[in-house]
Parts: C-alpha cells; structure tokens; sequence
C-alpha cells in the first residue's frame, strides 16, 4: 500500500526566507501501519556524563549515613537517601549500579582514572597510550546519520593532561578528542542561523577534496620506493588522511540540508553567555544543548565532562564555592571522612543530583514516535572514584532505554569479579551498534535486560 499523502519524513523542514525550522517528531511522520514499507526506526542515543572525585561515602550506621549516595536497600526496594531524592520523579526510568569499576583502573593512581573512564584503558607514568571510549564506538557506527558524528564537552574545554584529561572522549588511535565549552560556541556550531550552502562553503570543502587528491594520487608513487618501515610510517599517515577524505564527503553531503533552528520558546530559555562563574546556570545550559543536539537529531552520541581530576587547577574546582559552599571540590571531596565531611560534599552531590534530574525531565518532555526522548535514549553520569583516592565500586547511574530493551527501577550490586566494560557492551547493542566486546568486557550486564 502507498504510503498516506500526509506522511512526512522525519527530516523535513520548514523553509523561510534565510531559515529553516526543523520539527519535532509528529504523528504523520509515521506511516500507516498497513504500510508495507518498514516504519522509521526511532534514533537510539548514548551520552556519557562525568564528575571527578567521587561521592560521600559514610558507614551506613554513620550518623551523617543520609547523604551516603548510594540508596538504603536493593533491588526494587531501595530508597534513595537524601543525595539522591531529586531523581525519585524518575525513578523507574534508570537504574543505580553499585560495585562496578574498571579493573585497570584499580591499578592505577588514586586520581588518574578520569581519562579512562570510557576507555577501561591502563595508563601509568611510563604507559600513556588510551584507547578508543566507548562513544566514538557508537559515534563511528551511528556518525553517519546525522550531521555530527559526536558533540564532546567539558568544563574546562580542550584535552587537558594525561592522567587528567579535560574530555572523556578518545579517538581509535586512543588519542583525545577536544572539547568544547563555550555555550555560544556549541550553539553556533550546531544551530547558527545563516544558509549554510554557501559559495565559501564550498570553495573550502572543494579545494580540502582536492588536496587531500593530490596527497593520495603522489602517495602511489611514492610508496613503491620506500623501505618496509618506512611503508608503514607512510599507510598510517595515509590511514589519517582517508579518515580526513571521508569528513570531507561527509561534510559536503550535509551542505544539502539546512541546520535545524530552534523554536523561540527554545532559543528564549538558553543562557549562551553562562560561564564557569556561576555553575548551576552553565551545567544546565550545557545540558539543555545535548538536549537540542538530541531532539534535533543533529548527533546521536554525546559526552560531557562536568567536573574533572585536575585537582585546584580546574575551572570546576570552584564551583562548590561559587554555589555557597564553603570548600572547593578538591577539599570536600578529600575532607568527606572529617567530623562534618560527609554532609558537606553529600549537600555537593545533591547538587549535581538535582542537575542531572533536570537534564533527565528535559530528555522526558520530548516526545518522539514511541515513547520519549529519554526512552530512546542511554544516559550515563558517574565518577570514576567510589570517594577520592578510591577506585573501586565506581558511583553509577544509567538512564533511560526503556525502548531499547533496559528495565529500570532498581539498585543492582555487582561483584568486582563483573568489569564496567560490560556496561558498555550492553549499551551499544541496545543502541544498535553490534559489539560482541568492549575493552576488558566479558559479556553484557543481563540484569539490566528486560
């Protein structure tokens, strides 16, 4: 049967003179269901979601036991304690893991461990080679469906040091990926207003093409007069410049859609010029651009770096301060077994709680064609620390994927036997990138399965 008259594709857009609206999912984007032509499978997504130093931590018999993060209980009976109370809205759409962590990471320094977060990589002082994160996995098999492969951000922006990275996000050679953090600047990348297929557009993408021709048409000939090292030396050069070539195609095709504008109400609510001088006004920001890139269906595959391991040099390392807190980061987190110390930084990690609840409701009110933004969505927020200094029994939160095959709604322990690794085989096969393993993997976390 002919598909309706009324249906329409997923990526229309509504054209006006110097704009483009790009709409929200509607129900006559779906096709009848007498159709024979396959319904548009709905966008799966992964994000992933940072913060340094760990989570207070006191004896569940401690007096201060109520801003322990991690809940009371297990299982679906487990009540959240007072750091976590802000996420009970949500409550059966994620899931709180406890015990899991990487097992390099226990090998590893007390704070070293942010750079592998998605990785599962060793690093040391002599060895300092990462590997690929568990998102460019996604964005490599998902990348090309939407116009950028991936959006990588971070407080602090760029790369930063090894050991104490300024991304979560590495590339397949293992090296870092920048990130961006400057609300303005993410938004003109993702949304800036302005025909994007213009003459300079492509003069640029044009002459990148040729030259990348001439580098691979001089390589043949070259290549037949050169040693067997040299050999190698000149296919890994040549493998970085096809990754080159392929951006450029890339980037030529999607010069033939417009951008995706946002609606009023939308733009209104953004607060672009937000720094890390008032941190609750940027998180939220930062997080309501996911959103945008998500719903907007400009990328699939996001990461965010909210607070990192770089001790007092970090931006974010003030934010505890700028929020009326008396500490910075680097003392609550290192002070939390001092008389007082728990509540302390258990008050932070609300704080953050209360955010990543707000990022979750925003994912919540999208709807798509089955079920939410959040339901086709996997969000992952954690630290790679269990409290400072400590590598074990990473704090941990998956959201979302009820659509995807996840059931939520419980507290699951693992042992230490089970490697973090897991969790990531089991979020790229719900998001339609076949992994068999991950890292140091050895099979999928079942009990998340519905």
């Amino acid at each position: 049967m002919a598909i309706k008259s009324w249906h329409l594709d997923r990526r229309t857009f509504l054209m006006g003179t110097g704009v483009s609206l790009g709409l929200p999912w509607l129900e006559c984007m779906a096709k009848a269901d007498e159709s024979p032509v396959p319904v548009d499978q709905p966008a799966r997504r992964i994000c992933g979601l940072y913060f340094g130093f760990g989570v207070a931590l006191p004896p569940e018999n401690h007096e201060h036991a109520l801003w322990r993060w991690f809940p009371q209980g297990e299982g679906r009976e487990y009540q959240f304690t007072e750091t976590l109370k802000p996420l009970e809205a949500q409550r059966e759409k994620l899931t709180i893991l406890g015990g899991l962590s990487h097992p390099n990471g226990r090998r590893m320094g007390a704070h070293d461990t942010a750079d592998t977060f998605l990785t599962g990589a060793f690093l040391n002082n002599k060895l300092l080679v990462n590997t690929i994160s568990v998102d460019q996995v996604a964005a490599k098999a998902l990348g090309d469906q939407t116009r950028f492969s991936s959006l990588v951000m971070s407080t602090d922006g760029g790369v930063g040091e090894p050991t104490r990275s300024s991304t979560l996000s590495y590339n397949d050679k293992g090296r870092p990926l920048p990130a961006l953090y400057q609300p303005q600047q993410i938004f003109d990348r993702f949304f800036a207003a302005g025909d994007p297929d213009t003459i300079a557009e492509r003069r640029r993408l044009k002459s990148a093409a040729s030259m990348l021709d001439r580098v691979l048409d001089d390589s043949h000939s070259l290549r037949n007069r050169l040693g067997n090292q040299d050999r190698e030396k000149l296919d890994e050069y040549l493998a970085a410049v096809r990754q080159i070539e392929q951006g450029v195609e890339r980037s030529q095709g999607w010069l033939e859609i417009p951008r995706p504008e946002l609606r009023d109400e939308e733009r209104k609510a953004l607060h672009l010029d937000s720094n890390d001088e008032a941190p609750l006004q940027f998180i939220r920001t930062m997080y309501d651009l996911i959103y945008l890139a998500f719903r907007t269906d400009s990328t699939r595959v996001a990461t965010y770096q909210i607070t990192n391991m770089a001790d007092c040099s970090s931006k974010a390392a003030k934010f505890p301060q700028l929020q009326g807190f008396k500490d910075s980061l680097h003392t609550l987190a290192h002070d939390w077994d001092k008389p007082g110390g728990s509540e302390r930084l258990g008050q932070w990690d609300r704080f953050m709680a209360e955010q990543f609840a707000y990022f979750l409701n925003r994912l919540e009110s999208a709807q798509e064609q089955n079920g939410t933004l959040l339901d086709n969505s996997l969000v992952l927020y954690g630290s790679s620390n269990s409290v400072t200094h400590d590598n074990n029994n990473y704090p941990l939160i998956l959201a979302g994927g009820s659509e995807m095959g996840l059931k939520h709604g419980r507290y699951l322990k693992f042992s230490d036997q089970v490697p973090m690794s897991n969790l990531f085989v089991t979020m790229l096969n719900r998001a339609g990138v076949e992994c068999p393993a991950f890292a140091d993997s050895t099979g999928e976390l079942n009990e998340l399965l519905s």
